[in-house]
């Protein structure tokens, strides 16, 4: 077991970088591509986080980037069921529930003559950086707007972001690319349909 850290030591993730986990695998040209190649490349996007140190990155195997591809599609199949309003299929609760269970763990600690809330890591780090990412994810399930989980609209795209939009109808990852293109190819539809009216 790895020692305490000082109460002041945090490794925090944000739903958007967790979502953003989500989507290192991605559609590129209608074909999906693995961002997260090899193991250093998976503990290097971790470090860039904030949900390890850098000294953590080090080391990391085969087996790891198996691990960390296998959580972030169970992650991924667990939030799209939220989306489509169905059941995760496989595993991918029972993988999801382990990763947070071999996470760090909260302390009690003494810090002078304050009590302060540190934690102890897990068994790995990288069982730690994962239980991190999962964590704000599972979170918003419980207790935030899960109904705000969408996957983009865009058929090349399919990324999957949190719509904090005011009135809960967004529907594009992002309005200046996926957006702009999907107001772009209906535009030329109409034009395409107009053209054909007029000849017919």
């Amino acid at each position: 077991m790895t020692p305490p850290h000082r109460p002041d030591h945090e490794h925090g993730i944000s739903l958007e970088a967790a979502l953003d986990f989500l989507n290192t695998r991605e559609l590129e040209s209608g074909q999906l591509v693995d961002h997260l190649h090899r193991p250093e490349d998976a503990a290097r996007w971790f470090a860039e986080q904030g949900a390890l140190h850098p000294d953590d990155t080090v080391d990391w195997s085969g087996d790891d980037l198996i691990r960390v591809r296998a959580v972030r599609d169970a992650l991924r199949e667990v939030v799209d069921a939220v989306f489509q309003r169905r059941q995760p299929a496989g595993g991918a609760v029972e993988l999801v529930n382990g990763t947070l269970a071999g996470g760090a763990t909260p302390r009690v600690e003494v810090d002078g003559s304050s009590v302060k809330i540190g934690h102890r890591h897990g068994p790995s780090w990288v069982g730690d950086a994962l239980a991190s990412l999962a964590a704000p994810i599972v979170a918003e399930l419980a207790t935030g707007r899960p109904d705000r989980f969408r996957t983009c609209a865009n058929d090349t795209c399919r990324w999957t972001f949190y719509d904090a939009s005011p009135t809960g109808r967004r529907r594009w990852c992002d309005m200046k690319t996926c957006g702009n293109r999907a107001k772009a190819a209906r535009h030329r539809a109409k034009v395409a349909q107009g053209e054909h009216s007029t000849t017919a």
